[in-house]
């Protein structure tokens, strides 16, 4: 029988996180995330499955305690709300650059700086951009609801696993509060120190006399063998933008003019899209799925085939950028979007659309 219950996006993690066999959790308050923590905390995970839930003092206390973690071949996560992920910056870029896997959540709310704790898109550029320094990529996943929320957490764990790379679930602090029916998965158990050691022989054990001790580091100073790691990493990053691009699509075949939106804005575009079609303007709907790699080419087939794309975005204009660089001059763009933790009515979309593409 399935395992239905009602809870919020946050919580949804949280539990997604024990049933999957996480091994660690390593985080620090800040809304409008701390349900994953304190929802953590309530389960007592190490009690039932033997989990590591952890506050760390910081959140670069967190992350670097996730870089060990994940040294391990552990399966460990950490989560946070915009600047709190500002400061992990250093660490997911030494992960990213140690080739580790790693699963990151972030539930955003508004910026810059402090900013705001309503909910916000304004972390796009610094997560699929890179943050941190250096050539690297996060995969990217962006829930629209509860139950992507928790499904997102296997998927996430096994891209970065399978691709030797860390992950993010990029959240808004809409989906993190929303609250809706989930079917939560079963329980899996934790993998034994011998199945993580088959499945992760790259991973530092400690003294190990069946076999050369590995060295886990983002480090190396010789110019030439830095550039072919690097090398290494673009190939490993090609090869995630041909095979895990995913993303949904809404009433697109017979649409005269196209929305593109992530997370709780795809929802709000779902409303907009049938007061739009009750008075003849018929609208569809693109909603990438993973952010980083981008579904480029899906867009851009549905360009040719519309008269014009508007972008809904809670940000200034940031995923934008990737849709005219997917689309070129193909079709015509425009963008829709609220900053500072105002959310958009249907109604707005609408009437942005009549305003800048009709």
């Amino acid at each position: 029988m399935e395992d239905i219950q009602l809870m919020k996006g946050n919580e949804a993690i949280a539990h997604a996180a024990i049933r999957y066999g996480t091994d660690g959790y390593f985080g620090y308050p800040i809304t409008p995330q701390s349900e994953i923590l304190e929802t953590l905390m309530f389960e007592k995970p190490w009690e039932t499955t033997g989990m590591v839930v952890l506050q760390a003092e910081s959140e670069v206390a967190a992350i670097n305690m996730v870089y060990g973690g994940a040294g391990t071949g552990k399966r460990v996560m950490t989560s946070s709300s915009s600047p709190g992920i500002s400061l992990k910056q250093e660490g997911i870029s030494y992960i990213a650059g140690a080739a580790l896997p790693c699963l990151i959540v972030n539930v955003m709310r508004g910026g810059p700086g402090l900013g705001t704790i309503q909910p916000s898109q304004a972390d796009y550029f610094q997560t699929v951009k890179g943050g941190g320094h250096g050539d690297y990529r996060l995969i990217t996943l962006a829930p629209a609801s509860v139950q992507e929320m928790a499904d997102f957490v296997e998927l996430g764990f096994e891209l970065a696993f399978k691709y030797s790379n860390p992950a993010m679930i990029l959240a808004d602090g809409i989906v993190g509060q929303l609250m809706e029916k989930v079917v939560l998965p079963p329980f899996r158990p934790r993998r034994t120190e011998a199945q993580i050691a088959a499945e992760s022989p790259w991973a530092a054990f400690g003294r190990m006399h069946a076999r050369r001790p590995n060295i886990i580091t983002s480090l190396e100073l010789d110019p030439v063998i830095m550039e072919e790691k690097n090398l290494r990493f673009q190939a490993k990053y090609r090869l995630i933008e041909d095979c895990e691009v995913r993303y949904d699509e809404y009433l697109c075949d017979d649409a005269e003019y196209l929305l593109v939106a992530f997370g709780s804005p795809a929802r709000i575009c779902r409303k907009a899209i049938e007061t739009a079609r009750r008075s003849g303007i018929r609208l569809g709907l693109l909603r990438p799925v993973t952010l980083w790699p981008f579904p480029a080419k899906a867009l851009a087939e549905r360009a040719g085939t519309v008269k014009g794309i508007l972008v809904v975005e809670l940000n200034a204009g940031q995923m934008i950028e990737d849709v005219r660089l997917a689309i070129g001059d193909k079709t015509k763009i425009a963008h829709c979007g609220r900053m500072g933790g105002i959310v958009f009515t249907p109604d707005e979309i609408v009437r942005a659309v009549n305003d800048k593409l009709l």
